[in-house]
């Protein structure tokens, strides 16, 4: 089984109800969910005059490829009613792939860890919930560490 760490957000709608309906939509189709953070309300990153976002991360255990799991990524977002029409624009759900195992893989579509995940607090503090002692293959850090030396000063609250 593979160890899978995914970042929901929404922050358009029922953003509690449409975490909770991705949830369920993961385990259908991708695999267990085994842990999952608080869910955590956030201003909105990269184009700052969105509404705010509600995130969780979740882990889940899963029989599936990484590849896989983002081809079914896209799919329940598509279910779901995302669209992709701007970078950092509002959305419905948006899931992402924050690590796989301990895996690096850059493939075309698919960077894990995420590349990003090291500077944003969104994401590091319900990982760091979750899974603080966890090491970035990359970084060679814990999400413990990675939060406490972010840089990121944008608010971001147990709801």
């Amino acid at each position: 089984m593979n160890n899978v760490f995914l970042l929901l957000g929404s922050n358009l709608g029922d953003r509690n109800l449409l975490l909770e309906q991705a949830m369920r939509y993961i385990e259908e189709d991708i695999g267990q969910v085994v842990k999952k953070s608080s869910v955590y309300e956030t201003q909105s990153w990269g184009k700052t005059d969105e509404p705010d976002y509600l995130n969780r991360v979740v882990e889940i255990q899963t029989a599936l490829p990484a590849q896989a799991i983002l081809q079914k990524i896209f799919a329940i977002e598509q279910t779901m009613g995302r669209k992709r029409d701007e970078k950092w624009g509002s959305r419905i759900i948006d899931i992402d792939i924050l690590f796989y195992n301990s895996a690096i893989i850059n493939e075309p579509g698919l960077h894990v860890p995420h590349p990003e995940l090291h500077k944003r607090r969104f994401t590091l503090e319900p990982l760091a919930e979750i899974a603080p002692d966890f090491i970035h293959p990359v970084f060679k850090k814990n999400n413990s560490q990675l939060k406490n030396e972010l840089n990121d000063s944008l608010i971001v609250k147990k709801v």
